[in-house]
């Protein structure tokens, strides 16, 4: 076993809050602490080792390269740390499992069936917080995160969940027999702009001009087009419970495919015993 020096354990904990916030600022907010207090520790861990840590710019911190050696290997024990408290602190094997959850798989397919992951693995606390598909895992404070797309995000290690085709939705009361019929109503839009012109190339139709309001949740896009304020290119699997309750309904049997569902975790990271667990839990159910 190595020898360990005098830990400076509380100046380490400051780095890896400050490495993952890139700001003192938010650190100090973090650890409950004045903002002086964590320049101080990081100042005194400088001096102990010998060498910069950060860069100080106007646009907040970047770590030197020492720095970038020694962050990820705090982010990973400090994870440990308190994986191995939150199984000993109850005296019971229980993992908590910290993941990140677009909105609109979290509320129209994961909370309908949570029940069932529950109760089939009674051992993993599953904390849940939703984001518009744009997450940062380590600063978070996840152990993982699921989202939409084409898999390839720089840094993150994606696993395949399940592809998610997109078709126009709207109220019943809508009346639209033919993709042309489209061009008198308001298409409600993404922040993915190609969805809309991508449908309409699949059905051999030339997209209209696209001005319906902007949305940056699928969910905020299902609720304007369940009340009849436009039609919505939506992800089919999760909005199921609105199609089989009438509220919203299908018009059209043409779909595009731009994307699946993702469990992702960065790439210098192993992905836990919980999330593993919860991968394959999700590949086991028939969509």
């Amino acid at each position: 076993m190595p020898d360990r020096p005098d830990l400076p354990l509380n100046a380490l904990r400051s780095f890896e809050v400050a490495a993952r916030q890139g700001s003192f600022t938010r650190a100090a907010i973090e650890l409950r602490v004045s903002q002086a207090a964590v320049s101080h520790q990081i100042g005194r861990l400088e001096d102990s080792l010998g060498v910069r840590l950060f860069h100080r710019t106007h646009g907040g911190l970047t770590l030197t390269d020492v720095g970038a050696i020694l962050f990820p290997v705090m982010e990973r024990g400090l994870d440990e740390i308190a994986r191995t408290l939150d199984l000993t602190v109850s005296g019971q094997a229980v993992e908590v499992l910290n993941l990140g959850v677009v909105t609109s798989f979290a509320t129209g397919w994961l909370i309908p069936r949570l029940n069932r992951f529950t109760d089939t693995h009674p051992r993993i606390n599953l904390r849940l917080s939703t984001h518009n598909n744009r997450v940062e895992i380590a600063r978070e404070g996840l152990d993982a995160a699921i989202r939409f797309g084409s898999g390839q995000w720089p840094g993150l290690e994606a696993h395949h969940l399940f592809v998610a085709p997109m078709a126009p939705l709207s109220a019943p009361q809508i009346p639209l027999k033919s993709p042309g019929d489209l061009r008198r109503q308001v298409l409600l839009r993404s922040y993915r702009s190609d969805e809309w012109p991508a449908w309409f190339s699949a059905v051999g139709e030339d997209c209209p001009p696209l001005t319906g309001p902007v949305l940056d949740s699928s969910v905020g896009l299902a609720d304007l087009a369940e009340n009849g304020f436009g039609v919505a290119l939506l992800p089919l699997p999760v909005f199921a419970r609105q199609l089989e309750a009438g509220r919203l309904v299908q018009p059209f049997a043409a779909t595009v495919t731009l994307g699946s569902y993702w469990l992702t975790i960065p790439k210098d990271r192993r992905m836990t015993p919980g999330a593993r667990a919860f991968l394959e839990w999700i590949r086991g159910i028939t969509v």
